[in-house]
Parts: C-alpha cells; structure tokens; sequence
C-alpha cells in the first residue's frame, strides 16, 4: 500500500471509502494518533483520488448526496448493474437497433439499402474513386443520416446480441459518469469514422453497432487510466484488440463466420481512443 493523504480524523471518510470501492480502488484508511491515513494499493491512482477528495472535502451538497445515498443506486454488491433510467441514450440506440435487425430481416430486406451508407443499387463502388462520388452525391442529396445508419444495420441475432450487450455494459457507465452529451459525441464521432473507413475501403456492404463498441472500449480503457471510475476488466482490451487483429487474417472466414468489418472496428477504436486523449474526464460528478 502506498500513503496517499494524512487528514484530522474528525472528517467522516466512510461516505468517500464506499465510492472508491465502487470504483474499483483498492485503499485502506488507517488511524494513526489523532490523524486518519488513506492509502491506495495502486499508485497510478494518486492524483484521480486526491482530484475526487478534494471535491468530496470543498463541495458540501457533493459530499452530503455521497454520505447519504451511501451505495449508489447503480451498485449492487459493488457491482455495476444499472437501469434504463441510468442511461436512457445507449438503451434506446440498443432497441433501434433491435427493431431495425428485425425489421430488415437481418440485412435481407429492401429496407436494408435505406440503412447503407450509400444505395447499392444505385452507385457503382468498386473502386475508391466510384465510392467518393457515390459518397458525395448521396450527401449532396440531403441524405445524411446514411452516415450513422449502419450503425443499425445486422446481419445475425448474435452479433445483435453480443454489441448490444458489450454496449450496455460500457456505454451505461460512460453515459453514467461522464454525462449524457459526452455519451453523444462519442457515439456519433466513432459511428462516422468507423463507418467511413470501413465504406473507402470495401464499400457499402456492412453494418453494425461494433464500430461504436470498439471506440466505446477504447474510450473507457484509455480514460480510466487518467481517472478511474469504470468497471473494465482488464482482460476485455486484450479479447478485443486481438480479435480485431484476427479478423484482419483468413482466419474468420476458414471458421465459417465471414469477413468481418474490421477496418470499422480499428477506426471506431483509434476515434475512441482520440476522444479520451483529446477529451480529458473530468472528476465524478455522480452518486
């Protein structure tokens, strides 16, 4: 353990404690004569905690909701399990989502053109230059929304499935500690340029909420290291970045899943990336 801060002992810490263990920081406060010691077994977290007490010590109304509330409502047993009112906005681009792959018959129906980013029945796109003008003339049509309706767009109840899942999980807590409009940009940033890179590389013939995930776990893994607030297993960056670079391989296809959009998958994650490089968090406002 690592000695953080000395403070009077006639501070109440209990409040703060429980907020880092949802947090996942391990910590102990210790009694030392007439002062308490907070103590951090990972030293990385030193200056996240001390911005987060500093807060807790300054900011009456801040520390009163913590010390009341005690566990937060989206902790149980210190596990995150947050409900639709906890993050209205990635719940409702989960059921778009749903509805749509059902609607389109996953990807089968006529309805599934409208989702591309550009019509394929109307453009050529097989080379790069076909699919800028393609690009370019559906935009100057007024048709922007093909710019994120991919997104919405599946081909298996699997992969509905399995984003949506990996979206609930990180995406709720995002929207939960670091703001709903936060939230926003980041889907709509990682959505265009995933989408893009994926369209200048292969054409239209794709879909899905994975770009989005990806940035969304990049995202989370590189702002949880400046300010820790999620709950992210480590080992979920590992899976995901070397299942991104297999899908890069023959390997998806010899096992009978097809090819993969993963020129989606590494743009959505290098936005995801930027945008917490770019976009500091700040300290958690929530309880």
């Amino acid at each position: 353990m690592y000695r953080i801060k000395q403070l009077d002992t006639d501070i109440n810490l209990a409040g703060f404690s429980q907020w880092l263990r949802h947090q996942g920081v391990n910590h102990r406060i210790t009694a030392e004569g007439d002062c308490q010691v907070l103590w951090l077994e990972n030293p990385d977290y030193t200056e996240p905690v001390l911005d987060a007490l500093n807060r807790f010590l300054n900011e009456p109304q801040l520390r009163d909701k913590i010390n009341q509330q005690g566990a937060a409502p989206v902790f149980r047993e210190g596990r995150w399990q947050p409900s639709p009112r906890h993050a209205p906005l990635v719940l409702g681009v989960i059921v778009i989502a749903v509805v749509l792959a059902w609607a389109t018959g996953l990807g089968s129906g006529l309805l599934s053109a409208s989702l591309m980013i550009v019509d394929p029945r109307l453009y050529g796109w097989g080379t790069l230059a076909e699919r800028v003008a393609a690009l370019s003339d559906t935009l100057m049509a007024g048709q922007i929304w093909r710019l994120l309706t991919p997104d919405f767009l599946h081909f298996s109840w699997p992969h509905v499935i399995f984003n949506s899942v990996i979206l609930w999980f990180l995406g709720s807590q995002v929207e939960w500690f670091d703001g709903r409009s936060r939230m926003l940009v980041l889907f709509v940033v990682t959505s265009l340029v995933a989408n893009s890179l994926q369209y200048f590389s292969s054409g239209p013939l794709f879909g899905g909420l994975s770009g989005v995930v990806y940035g969304v776990l990049g995202y989370c893994w590189l702002s949880q290291r400046r300010l820790p607030r999620f709950q992210f297993p480590p080992a979920l960056i590992v899976v995901a970045v070397v299942w991104m670079a297999i899908g890069f391989t023959p390997l998806p296809e010899w096992l009978g899943i097809g090819r993969m959009a993963n020129e989606a998958h590494l743009g959505g994650f290098v936005a995801g990336l930027a945008m917490a490089g770019l976009w500091p968090p700040r300290p958690q406002r929530r309880v």
